[in-house]
């Protein structure tokens, strides 16, 4: 590589990106008449600190490099204890102190809520977890087309970084990894080479209750578990079954599809149930593979906790869960008020809360399968007016036509639950229009070591 390929430059970080990695600027030529601006987004750096860095082909406005050496270094910065944070791309801030990621979520959460006009004293410290490391009951691996099985390299979706450790995933969840890698070698089979679809070994999902204990393993492949993979897989359920006691289900899924997604065209159970039993303050439910169930549960009984608070559900009240999912909100409520109506447009969660209702006893719950508009004003048909919604919206949040259906409805008391800030700032913007007011917003981390947080919040209709 020649001088003209490559520039070296310290650049000092000056904010975080939504992903997480540190941002800074330098000039280029900055001797020259015409200095040119290049910015730089650095993984694994702090606010405040000076990194060296190399940037290949600098001639381009913008350039994505790690940090060659750490200048200048934050106090707030620690040793990172997973020896694949470097390269993987699984975690993002194992290298700063755990309270300081707390208090940038909180002042992330005021920053979008200012940004709309809101008063951010309403926003509480951002509750952490008791132990942030293995916190997480469900992950999905991915095998390289060299056959190595773990997490993505950082910025690279090509390449996959072979682990034998995950500090964030329970630690029966990485031994059955570590398992399934080990097969895999024995028999030499193939992984998945994205650019020619190719190579039969493609990704394995690990699930776990934390509270049943029962674990899940499910193998995405190109093939059928038939022919020639009969006696490899037979020793799959051997050496699995052998191991690990508490495995409830697993199970071989077909999948062909071009999209890079964990999904079944097919699906095998080679032993036990195509499902777990899981349980969430004290519910029970069960999870299928591709069943969408809160990844940190000890963090989501949190959340339930602060959203029966701010709601403060009568017993002769009505309610709506919008999105409700599988039931996880819906359950726990459905037991303080006279209804509940669920709403979800996946059908197929909608058949599992019904079922988890079932399964729990409850019989005043009432789910539909329907938009959130179109569900809102069949549940209004019925009821009237709701005295209180509860709405837990997919991260891309609810969207003002469905905001506005809230406000119009005028029901008493909204708790809104979010797992994207800059969303649910966008949303509750609506509301002021339809006279309701912003009374809490409590941050909880649901997972440490990443960007990401979710609130809790309750907004009260003030105009009678």
């Amino acid at each position: 590589m020649s001088n003209q390929d490559y520039e070296t430059h310290t650049v000092r970080i000056e904010k975080l990106d939504k992903k997480g990695s540190g941002m800074g600027a330098v000039w280029r030529d900055a001797g020259g008449s015409n200095p040119r601006k290049l910015k730089l987004n650095v993984p694994q750096t702090l606010i405040g600190e000076e990194a060296k860095v190399t940037v290949s082909n600098p001639n381009r406005k913008l350039a994505r490099v790690l940090p060659d050496e750490i200048i200048k270094a934050s106090s707030e910065r620690i040793t990172p204890p997973c020896p694949h944070f470097e390269k993987c791309g699984g975690c993002v801030w194992q290298h700063w102190a755990y309270q300081d990621q707390l208090e940038y979520k909180t002042n992330h959460v005021k920053r979008f809520l200012e940004q709309h006009g809101f008063d951010t004293d309403v926003v509480k410290d951002t509750i952490g977890a008791e132990v942030p490391w293995e916190y997480r009951n469900k992950m999905e691996f991915t095998f390289g087309r060299d056959g190595s099985l773990g997490m993505h390299e950082l910025g690279n979706f090509r390449k996959v970084i072979d682990l034998d450790t995950c500090l964030i995933a329970g630690r029966e969840m990485v031994e059955a990894m570590l398992e399934v890698s080990e097969w895999r070698k024995e028999f030499n089979l193939s992984g998945y080479d994205k650019d020619e679809h190719t190579g039969l070994l493609r990704n394995l999902m690990v699930r776990q209750s934390q509270k049943t204990d029962e674990l899940m393993l499910a193998v995405f492949a190109t093939d059928s578990p038939d022919g020639t993979l009969q006696n490899a897989v037979e020793d799959l359920i051997e050496r699995i079954t052998k191991k690990f006691k508490n495995v409830k289900s697993l199970m071989w899924m077909e999948n062909t599809d071009w999209a890079d997604m964990a999904q079944s065209e097919k699906t095998h159970t080679l032993y036990g149930r195509d499902y777990i039993n899981d349980e969430m303050y004290g519910y029970k439910y069960r999870v299928w593979f591709d069943t969408f169930f809160q990844t940190n549960p000890t963090q989501a009984e949190k959340l339930v906790d602060l959203a029966i608070e701010m709601a403060d559900a009568k017993e002769e009240e009505r309610m709506i869960d919008l999105f409700c999912g599988v039931g996880t909100f819906s359950l726990p409520f459905a037991t303080r008020v006279k209804e509940l109506a669920g709403i979800e447009i996946v059908e197929s969660s909608i058949e599992s809360a019904k079922r988890n209702a079932s399964d729990n006893g409850i019989d005043n719950t009432y789910f539909l399968a329907k938009d959130a508009r179109r569900g809102m004003d069949e549940v209004l048909k019925s009821w009237g007016i709701p005295d209180l919604l509860m709405l837990d919206p997919p991260r891309s949040g609810a969207g003002g036509k469905v905001m506005r259906r809230i406000g119009r409805l005028q029901t008493d008391r909204v708790v809104y639950v979010s797992c994207n800030p800059e969303t649910f700032a966008d949303d509750i913007t609506w509301l002021r229009d339809f006279g309701y007011e912003l009374e809490q917003v409590q941050p909880v981390d649901l997972f440490p070591h990443t960007v990401h947080v979710e609130v809790v919040s309750l907004l009260r209709r003030i105009d009678g």
